[in-house]
């Protein structure tokens, strides 16, 4: 009979643990289709043309079984102009849980992160947070996930308000307003954006921009935002048009301070299934700072 003391049998296992887990590597761009799979066993939103978007425009990570060399786990770093970049799409496939993926992945994100000089941004799950809080991630403002099924009534009649749909002509002031408001610079992301599903500018009656919003379609509902605008009445005049111009279900995620969005929301039938956090690893500046952002782009975009 052989006796092992615990911690001999403890290195065993991590030894074993070691030798399971795939090492890392890039994921690829022609992957989109598997990475779907990844993400559609979580029960997120994606689609093929989120992630053949996301591996264009950022930096994708990939762990692949030994064996047969699918993809088992994923992660991903997108760069939101010269100071931040956000991390999401950290997955890994039920098969190949427990073997320390999720956090050799995450690991490769941060470390892209540290290279490139860009504060890390996330927005983290209630059972991800205390996790991402031990790493050097602080709180910045909450989020309510809103899953809506019909679409929002337009406001009565009597502003000077004009909505318009999008055009690549807005592209740039879109930009501009966005980035101003958000904490963030993303044009490539708006661009793309706006190629996905209806999309709206506000504007008053001398033209000066007073909103828009953005809409893509997803595997299970029509993800709404970013929506930013200058109150909450532009808000929901551009939260009507876009979901009166494409079929529900609608999912929004909604900053905890726009109370008067979430109010809406609710006598419109819309539940809040979960919420997140939004974090930083550092001092978030400006991201901490929205002016008018009414929903998110989604937890994967920022």
């Amino acid at each position: 009979m052989i006796f092992l003391r615990v911690d001999g049998l403890r290195g065993a296992r991590r030894a074993m643990r070691d030798a399971e887990a795939p090492v890392p590597g890039a994921l690829r761009a022609g992957e989109a289709a598997a990475a779907v799979g990844l993400s559609a066993e979580a029960g997120w939103n994606q689609v093929e043309e989120d992630w053949r978007f996301m591996l264009a425009a950022g930096d994708g990570f990939a762990a692949r079984d030994a064996a047969d060399g699918r993809l088992v786990g994923s992660a991903l770093v997108l760069p939101l102009g010269r100071a931040v970049a956000w991390v999401g799409m950290v997955l890994v496939a039920a098969t190949h849980r427990r073997l320390g993926l999720g956090t050799a992945l995450f690991a490769r994100c941060l470390d892209a992160c540290a290279r490139q000089g860009l504060l890390a941004g996330l927005d983290a799950t209630e059972i991800g947070q205390p996790v991402y809080a031990r790493l050097g991630f602080v709180d910045v403002y909450a989020l309510r996930r809103w899953r809506l099924e019909r679409a929002v009534a337009a406001p009565a009649a009597g502003t000077a308000l004009r909505i318009a749909a999008v055009s690549l002509a807005d592209l740039a002031a879109l930009a501009a307003f966005d980035a101003a408001r958000s904490g963030m610079r993303r044009p490539a992301i708006l661009a793309h954006l706006a190629t996905r599903g209806p999309g709206f500018v506000a504007r008053d009656a001398d033209g000066a921009l007073a909103g828009y919003v953005l809409s893509r379609n997803g595997r299970t509902a029509m993800q709404v935002g970013p929506l930013v605008a200058r109150d909450a009445d532009v808000a929901r005049s551009l939260l009507a048009a876009a979901t009166s111009a494409a079929r529900g279900p609608f999912v929004l995620d909604v900053p905890g301070a726009q109370e008067e969005l979430a109010a809406l929301l609710r006598a419109h039938g819309a539940a809040s299934p979960r919420g997140f956090m939004r974090m930083a690893r550092g001092d978030p500046g400006a991201l901490a700072r929205p002016r008018g952002l009414f929903a998110i782009s989604g937890p994967e975009l920022g």
